[in-house]
Order: structure tokens, then sequence, then C-alpha cells
């Protein structure tokens, strides 16, 4: 997987407009398959309430990089230490269409069974998804094009076990699972 993301050249957006922000796209591997990590966000949080998401958040001058943003909110919403992450790469940016951000999405190898602790403001629950059952061709489905921003973006949803994933996190993991598919032909590691 890091040869493959290594070997990419990452599309960085660019919009003074917009606020950086970072998410960290955990994965781990047990009883014989990958996993991938996400969060649902409360309804207390000001944005996406409720929605399926990753790990991150708004990136504040004191981290100096994404990749600190995306370990330090990890940290502060279900206790994942920046020292249990193994980075292995990058996916391009992506941009939100209600809150005015700009996604830098990270991949990391954590741990599995890891003793999380949630931020009961931020976090209501962690779910893992095997990957290959998002890989499945029934999960997904793609929406008409959206123009917005003048961009146009593909409207992903992705559905296991009564869960939608939607918006920017939805076309994040869509840049994953197409990263995966690659790595899996070089044999993931």
């Amino acid at each position: 997987m890091k040869e493959v993301l290594s070997n990419r050249t990452k599309t960085h957006i660019r919009d003074e407009s917009r606020k950086p922000s970072a998410v960290l796209v955990p994965i781990y591997f047990k009883d014989g398959q990958y996993f991938i990590l996400f969060t649902r966000r409360t309804e207390l949080v000001h944005y996406h309430k409720g929605e399926i998401s990753f790990p991150g958040g708004g990136y504040h001058q004191d981290d100096g990089t994404l990749l600190k943003t995306a370990l330090r909110e990890s940290y502060e919403e279900i206790g994942l230490s920046p020292e249990d992450v193994i980075v292995l790469g990058e996916l391009d940016d992506e941009m939100t269409r209600g809150s005015r951000y700009i996604i830098s999405p990270f991949i990391g190898s954590i741990l599995p069974d890891y003793n999380f602790t949630l931020n009961s403001f931020e976090t209501a629950e962690i779910i893992q998804i095997p990957v290959f059952a998002l890989l499945d061709k029934g999960c997904r489905r793609e929406e008409p094009v959206i123009e917005a921003a003048d961009r146009q973006f593909i409207p992903y949803v992705y559905a296991f076990e009564g869960k939608m994933i939607i918006g920017a996190t939805a076309r994040i993991l869509k840049q994953f699972l197409d990263a995966f598919s690659e790595a899996a032909g070089y044999g993931l590691s």
C-alpha cells in the first residue's frame, strides 16, 4: 500500500475561501482481512451531525502540518495516540460542500483491538468495516454529478449493514478503495 501511495501524485486543492483540514483513514489487519475504521459524529457537533466520517478536523496553526492535524484530531476524537499510527501515505484533497473545508486525507495503519477512548462531544461511535465488504459491487452507488464551487462532485454512497457513508467521506473512501485494489495486485505491503 505504501508503495502505491508513494508512486502517485497527490492533487492539492487551493482555495483561500476554504479552511484547511485533515483526516486519518485508519486501517488494520485482523482475522485474515483488512478493516477500515470510521466514526459517527454526534448530534452535538457544529457540522455534519450524525454523519459517518473519518477522525479529523480543522488545521490549527500550532499543528504545523496537516498530517499533525489528522493525528491530533484522531487523538482528540477517539484516543488514538499518534505514536500508534504508521502513516502509509496520503490521498487527494477533497472539499466539503456545506462546511467550506478542504480535507487532506492520510492513511495510517493501526493495531487491531486498539483501546479507543471516545470524545463524547464529537464521537458517537466507532464503526469498523471489512475493506472487502466495501469493495463489493452492491455496497456502492453513484448519484448524478453535482456542480458546486466551479467543480464537479460525484456523489458516491456506500451502504453497509444499515450505515450510509456519503459526501466527502465517501469520495475519500473511493480513493482509498482504488489505491487498496491497486496495492492488492502488489501484495499490500
